[in-house]
């Protein structure tokens, strides 16, 4: 089994946005309970980051006002969802992107797919993305697949992340873990390991 961390690390955070916390009938998109939890554990973990010197990296899903760049994404149970100017595609205040961070918008669910992710990691020079955010089993769990399949050493921070539902959050946990062994870590551990690389920097 790898190391949490091989090589040098980079945090991305998931769509954290205002719609994690509004009903399926406000926001379109089902979301299992706890979501302001899992942003009070994300944000210390995004600060101890910044302070090993981990480069962290904000998304937001975010679609045209027209829709035309819907696709196939609501075929399934999601509505309309995550439209630019809508108060549930903001990021939530508590987890907003600050200097020296990074900040991608993207129209699909993996963060790879049609952004430039990829450019900068390569620059970043990136071997570790750990991911947080939601949903675990959509955004969180495509972006896993496309990163193991980048050759990526992957993590994914169970505690700051949220599903659908529970029983899709630990499914889609499951499978990660069935595709990288120790993929699955919680906040505190991370953290230790955050707070190690700054002591020894």
């Amino acid at each position: 089994m790898a190391n949490m961390i091989e090589g040098r690390a980079a945090l991305i955070v998931i769509d954290m946005q205002k719609g994690g916390g509004m009903s399926m009938e406000e926001a379109g998109i089902p979301v299992m309970p706890g979501f302001a939890d899992r942003v009070a554990i994300t944000v210390p973990l995004t600060e101890a980051a910044r302070q090993a010197g981990v480069p962290v990296i904000f998304f937001q899903e975010a679609h045209r006002p027209d829709h035309i760049d819907f696709g196939r994404e609501l075929d399934g149970v999601e509505d309309i969802h995550c439209v630019e100017g809508d108060t549930g595609t903001e990021l939530v205040e508590e987890l907003m992107p600050q200097d020296g961070d990074y900040f991608i918008r993207k129209r699909r669910y993996s963060c790879f797919f049609g952004t430039d992710l990829e450019i900068l990691l390569k620059g970043l020079k990136a071997d570790t993305l750990i991911l947080a955010g939601e949903l675990t089993d959509v955004c969180v769990h495509y972006t896993f697949v496309d990163g193991h399949q980048r050759d990526y050493y992957m993590r994914v921070v169970e505690d700051c992340c949220g599903g659908s539902t529970l029983t899709r959050h630990e499914a889609s946990l499951d499978a990660m873990e069935y595709l990288q062994t120790g993929a699955r870590r919680r906040s505190e551990e991370i953290m230790s390991a955050f707070q190690a690389m700054a002591r020894a920097a």
